[in-house]
C-alpha cells in the first residue's frame, strides 16, 4: 500500500506541479521542497515549553523552533526547475 507522502509526491509530479511541504518526510518523498520545523523537535520542544510555562517563565521569552530547508532535486529536474546555488547553499538538506 502506498502511503500518504508518496502518493501526494508522485501526484505533484505527474502534474508537473511544483509543491513546498511543511515536512521533510514529504520533499524525500517527492515534493520539490519543504521549509518547516523537524517535527520530532516539535514534540520534544511542546513539553519542554509546557515545563517552563507551569514554573513561571513568560512565553514570549521562550526560544523560536528553527526550521529547515530541504530541496529535492530529482523532483526539481523531472519538474524543468533550476534552483540557484545560492539557494543551495542555504538547504539543511538536499536530495540528489
Amino acid at each position: 500500500m502506498i502511503n500518504t507522502k508518496t502518493k501526494l509526491g508522485e501526484l505533484a509530479l505527474r502534474h508537473s506541479m511544483p509543491t513546498i511541504f511543511g515536512f521533510h518526510q514529504f520533499a524525500a518523498a517527492g515534493g520539490l521542497a519543504s521549509y518547516a520545523g523537524n517535527i520530532m523537535d516539535a514534540y520534544y520542544l511542546a513539553g519542554a515549553y509546557a515545563g517552563r510555562i507551569l514554573k513561571g517563565e513568560k512565553p514570549p521569552d521562550l526560544s523560536v523552533q528553527e526550521v529547515e530547508l530541504i530541496f529535492n532535486l530529482k523532483s526539481a529536474k523531472a519538474l524543468g526547475v533550476t534552483i540557484p546555488v545560492t539557494l543551495l547553499g542555504r538547504a539543511d538538506d538536499v536530495i540528489e
